[in-house]
């Protein structure tokens, strides 16, 4: 949290049993503790019975200080109502690791947004298993750890990768095309933290080339997908997906081209949410809220 302001605004995300009354009881208390209610977006899955929401609500006039307030809600509502939930604040500043390989088209595209004030997010640093976007790097002045993988090292540079996230104080990280694989066990350290990005040919285009296996298929659509990296390969909960159409006209540096654009665009609106406080995850799927 930012030391030069006090938060002005609380977000709260919340899922448990659905039953009659919830919307009036989280919102009670919060205006029965003087707050202003900013943005709320709710969601009940119907056939599992569980309750979502995510509430903003101002707390410059908050009887409760923002320090209490989570102590007050678990003991006041989440205890009694079986609630799983997050709270942050408006002056929250997420921390971003960024881990690549040696295709820069979503490093260039994250960068740009942040250096253009798209977002509020941090990036202490940027790992590699390759020396290719270290100038890339540089030029954003982040610091750039190169760490070569292999079956015989990958333990010890997981560690040390780990050791590297924990000393930069990093809340999440995004795969911006790393073309390695995290074991189960370095998952484990970031749930729900880890974002990936991938095209969205898997399974049926698997393997190093899709897009030419997709060309030689004729296919008529091209996607991406941005999920959470679970142990479970290239399926864990999705954040976002988009697709584009393309036809017999396009040759294989055309699909590579347009799958490239959409993975820029898919990883971005799946960073957005994450750290604008939308995603909540139930079930190895996701809710994306307001």
């Amino acid at each position: 949290m930012s030391p030069s302001h006090e938060p002005r605004a609380a977000t709260l995300l919340i899922h448990c049993p659905d039953r009659s009354g919830l919307v009036g009881e989280i919102t009670g208390f919060i205006a029965r503790n003087g707050g202003n209610i900013l943005d709320l977006d709710q969601h009940v899955d119907a056939e599992k019975q569980v309750f979502f929401m995510r509430v903003v609500w101002d707390i410059e006039q908050f009887d409760i200080p923002a320090e209490q307030i989570a102590n007050r809600f678990e003991y006041e509502l989440a205890q009694p109502l079986q609630m799983r939930w997050q709270l942050h604040f408006s002056n929250e500043v997420p921390r971003m690791a960024l881990f690549v390989s040696r295709l820069s088209h979503c490093l260039y595209d994250i960068l740009s947004r942040i250096q253009a004030r798209e977002w509020q997010v941090e990036v202490p640093l940027i790992i590699s298993n390759h020396q290719d976007l270290a100038h890339i790097a540089e030029r954003f002045d982040i610091p750039y750890y190169h760490l070569p993988i292999t079956p015989e090292n990958k333990p010890e540079q997981e560690a040390a990768q780990l050791e590297l996230l924990a000393r930069h104080q990093v809340d999440f990280v995004v795969l911006a095309r790393y073309m390695q694989i995290l074991s189960p066990e370095f998952i484990a350290r970031y749930p729900e933290r880890i974002i990936n990005i991938h095209h969205s040919f898997l399974p049926a285009f698997a393997g190093a080339r899709p897009y030419h296996a997709a060309h030689a298929r004729g296919v008529k659509i091209i996607g991406a997908t941005s999920h959470y990296v679970t142990s479970e390969l290239d399926a864990g909960p999705i954040i976002a997906q988009d697709v584009a159409h393309v036809s017999h006209r396009d040759a294989v540096d055309d699909l590579v081209r347009k799958g490239r654009d959409l993975e820029k665009l898919v990883l971005a609106r799946a960073i957005w949410h994450h750290i604008k406080r939308k995603v909540l995850c139930y079930d190895n799927r996701t809710v994306v809220l307001g």
